[in-house]
């Protein structure tokens, strides 16, 4: 695996630069801790539910002085009936926002852990429509918005309208899409728009300051927020440098900023919300409990106790 983007993934002319994108009951032997969220009543609940935006729910954890967890993890790995309870116990275990990745065979972003995930996941069968299928049961069962992270190619496959309108129709309410130019971004935008779909841009620490207005001026939902060069994976220490990014960002934008890539322990969470992230992303920790566990139930436990820790750093 290459140890950076490749050159058609959200580059600039000259230099390096990136973009991303951030329901069944849950089983009541997990997440039983006094973090875990009360969910609306079924009957309740449906693709239009009351469930708040990306964007909404940044807000309104920010005027709360709090701050956003937002876990990553691969539809499907290690089955997509794990990946429906995973995304409940992530959901009872005070999670704001939960970034969900559909698998590819091309990961162009991704590091060693969430692209052995994605292999694994496609081995077992989880394609598009197999995920669309799993979301449209779990989604109206949990209580935070879900954000899809995918590549292009599967959206220009179905259409971007009709991939648009299917997500929303499922209850997605945010997207990130990795290989895709910030220039070549318009279509996206504008069936996003018109679907009520929150398309979330990244930035870079190498990402020109006026190219990066740009981005921000873009996004919606937040502002992803890149840590570190390279591909996904997790890191020993989080970058300094981020404190200033930060700033920079909030001085351009007011739209939320979360921080991603090599975050993988609450001490890391701790100091980027110390530097004023409004949210926290963690994804290839999270993936390696799943993928590396001995059976499903040891692993959505020991997803569990990592929610849990780093949720209590956020507190």
């Amino acid at each position: 695996m290459a140890t950076s983007f490749k050159s058609t993934c959200f580059l600039p002319k000259t230099r390096f630069e990136t973009q991303f994108l951030v329901r069944f009951s849950p089983s009541p032997k997990f997440c039983n801790v006094s973090t875990r969220k009360s969910l609306a009543p079924m009957a309740s609940l449906g693709t239009d539910n009351q469930v708040l935006g990306l964007k909404e729910t940044l807000n309104k954890l920010k005027r709360q002085k709090k701050v956003a967890l937002i876990p990553y993890i691969t539809a499907g790995d290690p089955d997509l009936s794990t990946t429906a309870e995973a995304l409940k116990v992530l959901d009872s275990c005070g999670s704001d926002i939960i970034e969900l990745g559909v698998p590819y065979s091309d990961p162009l972003a991704d590091g060693p852990v969430i692209q052995a995930a994605a292999t694994r996941a496609l081995s077992k069968g989880a394609n598009y429509d197999a995920i669309i299928s799993m979301l449209r049961n779990v989604v109206p069962q949990l209580s935070c918005p879900i954000g899809l992270f995918t590549y292009y190619n599967p959206i220009l496959k179905r259409g971007v309208g009709n991939f648009m309108s299917t997500i929303k129709d499922v209850g997605v309410r945010g997207l990130i899409v990795p290989d895709v130019p910030l220039e070549e971004t318009e279509a996206l935008r504008k069936e996003a728009v018109k679907y009520g779909i929150e398309l979330v841009l990244l930035t870079t620490p190498t990402t020109p300051r006026n190219r990066m207005k740009e981005i921000v001026e873009a996004s919606e939902g937040f502002v992803y927020l890149v840590s570190s060069i390279g591909v996904t994976g997790a890191r020993a220490d989080v970058s300094d440098r981020v404190q200033q990014l930060l700033a920079e960002i909030k001085e351009a934008t007011d739209t939320p900023v979360a921080v991603g890539f090599g975050i993988s322990k609450p001490e890391h969470v701790k100091q980027i919300a110390s530097w004023g992230a409004d949210g926290v992303i963690v994804g290839s920790a999270m993936v390696k409990l799943l993928g590396d566990a001995k059976s499903p139930e040891e692993g959505l436990k020991e997803l569990e106790n990592f929610t849990k820790s780093l949720k209590a750093a956020l507190l």
